[in-house]
């Protein structure tokens, strides 16, 4: 929360070397996932550590933490202050800067990546998952993983409210994740 919200994503960093350290999975078998402010901390990790993850994917994310936190117009902006701060304010604007998925994109390897948007969803902007996948492609270096979006122009932020729609959401996500993670046998079985 506010100016140690960064503790959240070397917390994950430290729970992936932890579980590669003793050899419960290696890079090549690593994913990462997370929704809204989930899809901000998965942001902020594959910046910090790319080469921890094989694939990690955000639904509805929240990337661009800046630009969002600076509107007010958005729903939630003005009362989230109070967990992430007031970018208003010096000290939370740059510590937010620190973080800030969008601003921390940098000329390096990334993992295969799926993200996710709703065009109708009011708490994390649709082109939020579209600005960061183009910055990314523009900036990674290697460009034999993926780095995709997908924005479902039915969904809000809590996406399909159908129970098959989300099935067929969960799905499409597993099956990426498998594909590259090499594990493409469990999506043949009969």
């Amino acid at each position: 929360k506010l100016l140690k919200k960064k503790n959240t994503f070397l917390d994950v960093v430290a729970c992936a070397e932890h579980l590669i350290a003793h050899r419960y999975t290696t890079q090549d078998k690593l994913a990462l996932h997370g929704r809204s402010a989930g899809g901000l901390m998965m942001g902020a990790v594959v910046n910090m550590r790319p080469d921890l993850f094989r694939v990690a994917c955000a639904d509805v994310p929240f990337v661009d933490v800046l630009n969002t936190m600076c509107d007010p117009s958005i729903p939630l902006t003005v009362t989230e202050w109070e967990e992430w701060g007031n970018p208003n304010e010096a000290d939370s604007y740059y510590y937010m800067l620190e973080y800030s998925p969008y601003d921390n994109i940098r000329t390096q390897r990334y993992p295969a990546m799926l993200l996710t948007g709703g065009l109708n969803d009011p708490r994390v902007p649709y082109w939020e998952p579209l600005k960061w996948v183009a910055k990314v492609r523009d900036m990674k270096t290697n460009d034999n993983l993926p780095c995709l979006v997908k924005i479902d122009t039915a969904a809000g932020h809590f996406s399909a409210a159908d129970r098959y729609l989300h099935m067929r959401e969960t799905a499409f996500r597993v099956a990426f994740v498998l594909d590259q993670l090499g594990a493409t046998e469990l999506l043949h079985t009969q």
